[in-house]
């Protein structure tokens, strides 16, 4: 599938970009700046060789264009960034894994946005887009290293069924990830508040955790 990321130059953006592509799918890394993004996909490129990886740079726009389009800007400019390129949104699912968090000493703590969440928030202004809340609590370092599985699961959340069972495709295709259906794009409000938990388990025990559930079987 062809994937198009927006603000994927920062950590978390680029490692998802590189272990999509590294399965196969065909990425377009977007920025505001063509250049940086230009930049971050040479890196990640020249960084793995001889993984052959199908990504390409362009600015927002071009990356809204494709298929299936994933948003990994900061959450205060999720709403914004899928806004400025709605015309190219329409009627596509758009994945948004963006947390509401800030750092108060040495504590994470969640924010509430107005509409609930940022994944709402998206759907707020795209509203013919299928949005979905994904993707918010797999290490971005792990993620990365394409040398080694990165094994968690992967809480999915939308409205639109479809919408669900086409991301939990994806997800699937990454060896060690397990796609799970957490209902509907309601419930992004705990699941994005929830990873302000996680990076304090960081800092506490000083690791990188992941989450994985009991009593499941492997079936979305």
């Amino acid at each position: 599938m062809h994937i198009g990321m927006l603000g994927a130059t920062g950590p978390a953006g680029r490692a998802l970009a590189a272990r999509l592509a590294s399965v196969g799918h065909h990425v377009t890394l977007g920025s505001r700046s063509k250049y940086r993004a230009m930049e971050v996909r040479d890196t990640i490129v020249e960084k793995w060789p001889g993984l052959d990886l199908d990504i390409v740079a362009g600015d927002n726009v071009e990356a809204a264009k494709a298929e299936l389009v994933i948003i990994a800007t900061p959450w205060d400019a999720a709403a914004e960034t899928a806004a400025s390129v709605a015309k190219e949104l329409q009627s596509k699912i758009v994945v948004c894994m963006s947390n509401a968090l800030s750092k108060v000493g040495r504590e994470f703590q969640p924010l509430v946005p107005p509409r609930g969440s940022v994944a709402a928030s998206v759907q707020a202004e795209v509203r013919s887009a299928y949005v979905v809340a994904s993707m918010h609590h797999v290490p971005a370092k792990e993620l990365a290293d394409l040398a080694e599985p990165v094994v968690s699961d992967v809480l999915i959340c939308s409205d639109h069924k479809e919408a669900t069972n086409t991301v939990a495709a994806i997800i699937g295709d990454v060896p060690g990830l397990r796609p799970l259906d957490a209902g509907e794009l309601s419930n992004a409000t705990a699941i994005e508040a929830f990873t302000a938990v996680l990076l304090q388990l960081n800092v506490r025990y000083k690791t990188r955790v992941a989450i994985t559930f009991t009593g499941l079987d492997d079936s979305i």
